[in-house]
Parts: C-alpha cells; sequence; structure tokens
C-alpha cells in the first residue's frame, strides 16, 4: 500500500510535511456544504493552505453521483489544474470517495490527500484505496482502486459530529473488532458510546485504522481476505438501498444492523459463539435501535443481495466468522436461511 496514514497531534505540521512530499503546482480543497463551513476554516488558518482553490461539492450520500463528480472536475479544468496538481479532500466518505475517484481520473490521475472529518471516513473510507460513485440507483457501481497518498486523521473534527455521526463510524470498528482480537472486540462492546471519551476514542481509531490496513495490505484488490471486510455488508447494503428507497439510513446503521443476520448465519453455519453473537447484538440493538422490515420485505432484500459486486456468478457471498478473528469468506446460504436470518433480525 503506497498510502501513509497519520494520526494526527498537530494538523498544520503534518500537512505541511504532506505537501512536501507530493510535489504540486497547485493545490486543491474539495469540501462539501456542511465540512466547508464546519471544517474548512481549520484549515484556511494554515499558511500552505493559502493558495489553495475551493471546490464545494452538495453534501450526503444522495449526491455522489456522475453530477457531483463533473462538478469537481470541472472545478479542477477551471482552477488550470495540471497532471502535477494535489487535491485534499476534507470530508466523509462521500467527499474522500468521490473526491478519489475525481482525483484518480482527472489528467489519467493526480495526486490526492485525505482528511477525513467523521469516524466513518477515519475508520473506513479514507484508507484502502476505494474510490467511487453511486451509478443507477447501485452504491459505489462506478469507481477504481487508487491510494491516497496520505490520510490524516484527527479525531479533533469528530467535535463537529452528532450522536448518529459517531454511532455510524463506529459500526465500522465493532466490525474491525470482530474481525481482529477478543480484546479489541471486548474494549468495543463495553465502549460508553452515548458519551464517548474522545482521548480513548482515538487510540482505539488507531488501532482500528491498523486492522483494515494490515488486511488491504494483503489484498489490495479485494480478491481474498480483503473481503474480510464486507463483513456484516451484504446485509448491510441491502438495508441501506431498500430504506434509501423509504426513509434513508447513515451508511454505519446499515452496517451495524447487517452483523446481526450475517452473526446468526456465522452461529448457525461457521459455529460462531452464541454468546459472543448475543453480546453483539444486545450493544447494536441498545445504541442503533432497529429497522423496521416486515416479511413482505424480504423478496426485495434477497434481490438487492443479489446486486452486490462480490457476487460471483449469481450466488449471494457472505463472510462469516468461526469465533473472533477466525475469518471465514466466500460463504453462501440458502434463500431459506437468508429468510430466517431475517426473521432473526426482525425478533431477535
Amino acid at each position: 500500500m503506497n498510502q501513509r496514514v497519520i494520526i494526527s497531534t498537530h494538523l498544520e505540521n503534518e500537512l505541511v510535511s504532506a505537501l512536501s512530499e507530493c510535489e504540486h503546482d497547485k493545490l486543491f480543497v474539495l469540501t462539501d456544504t456542511t465540512t466547508q463551513e464546519m471544517c474548512l476554516p481549520v484549515l484556511q488558518k494554515f499558511y500552505c493552505m493559502k493558495e489553495a482553490k475551493v471546490i464545494t461539492i452538495p453534501a450526503s450520500d444522495s449526491h455522489k453521483d456522475i453530477e457531483s463528480l463533473m462538478m469537481v472536475w470541472k472545478g479542477l479544468q477551471e482552477g488550470s489544474a495540471s497532471r502535477h496538481s494535489c487535491m485534499i479532500n476534507l470530508g466523509g466518505g462521500m467527499v474522500t470517495d468521490l473526491g478519489g475517484f475525481a482525483a484518480s481520473t482527472f489528467k489519467r490521475g493526480i495526486n490526492f490527500i485525505n482528511i477525513p472529518t467523521t469516524l466513518l471516513a477515519m475508520v473506513d473510507a479514507s484508507v484502502g484505496g476505494k474510490t467511487g460513485i453511486n451509478f443507477g440507483g447501485l452504491k459505489n457501481e462506478v469507481g477504481v482502486f487508487n491510494d491516497s497518498k496520505f490520510v490524516i486523521l484527527d479525531t479533533e473534527f469528530l467535535k463537529t459530529l452528532d450522536a448518529e455521526n459517531i454511532c455510524s463510524g463506529y459500526a465500522e470498528m465493532l466490525k474491525h473488532g470482530l474481525i481482529s482480537t477478543e480484546a479489541m472486540w471486548e474494549e468495543l462492546v463495553s465502549f460508553d458510546l452515548a458519551t464517548p471519551d474522545l482521548k480513548q476514542l482515538q487510540r482505539m481509531v488507531g488501532d482500528s485504522v491498523k486492522v483494515k490496513e494490515r488486511i488491504v495490505e494483503q489484498d489490495p484488490h479485494e480478491k481474498g481476505i480483503r473481503k474480510a471486510l464486507n463483513l456484516g455488508h451484504t446485509f448491510g447494503h441491502a438495508f441501506e438501498s431498500w430504506a434509501l428507497k423509504r426513509k434513508p439510513i447513515l451508511h454505519g446503521y446499515a452496517v451495524a444492523f447487517g452483523l446481526i443476520p450475517e452473526l446468526y448465519l456465522s452461529v448457525a453455519k461457521t459455529g460462531f459463539p452464541t454468546e459472543k453473537m448475543r453480546q453483539t447484538v444486545n450493544f447494536i440493538k441498545e445504541n442503533y435501535g432497529t429497522l423496521n422490515i416486515t416479511c413482505d420485505d424480504y423478496d426485495e432484500l434477497i434481490e438487492l443481495m443479489h446486486h452486490d459486486k462480490k457476487n460471483q456468478n449469481g450466488i449471494i457471498n457472505f463472510t462469516m466468522l468461526g469465533a473472533i478473528g477466525d475469518i471465514r469468506i466466500n460463504q453462501t446460504a440458502t434463500t431459506e436461511e437468508i429468510k430466517e436470518a431475517l426473521d432473526f433480525f426482525r425478533e431477535g
């Protein structure tokens, strides 16, 4: 992996140092309407940012589309960006995904640096080289694998987040704990998410990112073990797409909900310990509530799962666990078993 991840202690110094290693004739910073207001002022105080041109796109995942992508390309073009320019993506996962894709394709690729401002982007979207946009009603349908030069993680930005967005990012940390060690999982399911200690959270974010980095280094293009990171996502993406047509939910909530049926299948099919499944499910229900699906939604959810990019030959692909850290990729389940897991999700 070419990407360097910096856990920030002094943002300005780290940014100066990162920019000195990214040769650039012009500097751009991409924000969305939210981070322009909440986070950009922090960067604009820095001397190294005085020449930076700002490109702003509309906020929220519903704008992670080709129109926003064209706005970024246009902003780069109108700002006379060359192949030697550099773009800083300042925002959540939507900004780092879309900005990374825009930078990777403009002039066949310019350097970019991710400064994630949400917990979800810190532990998931900004690390690992996945970029892309939603297309044709499907999540992340078009994109490329390409690492940012640097990811700078500064938990100071978390002070701008509401509780819902903290919970959203935390779901990916919970997933990282499940695919890592008992000690990490134990700390995660006993953490007070309602009144988070940001100092402790910063350390946990560092641990969480290391789990993702370790897996991505082994498998940059998701041919094998990187599928471990899809735990909770097969059901999760289906829940997310289902909710998009009704009342949209944050990605991390979809992943938290997706962990429930996937851990149920892990107990049934790969011997995951029931007690640990219960403990995780209780933590999720206490902190995330639930999603009001009914039996009538099962067919639509299964149809959405069939669209998942991880499938091969039309067979729905799951990541399951034999125990914490015992990852079983490329697992399958019958329609009957999937419906049973959805029953469990609803009735628990």
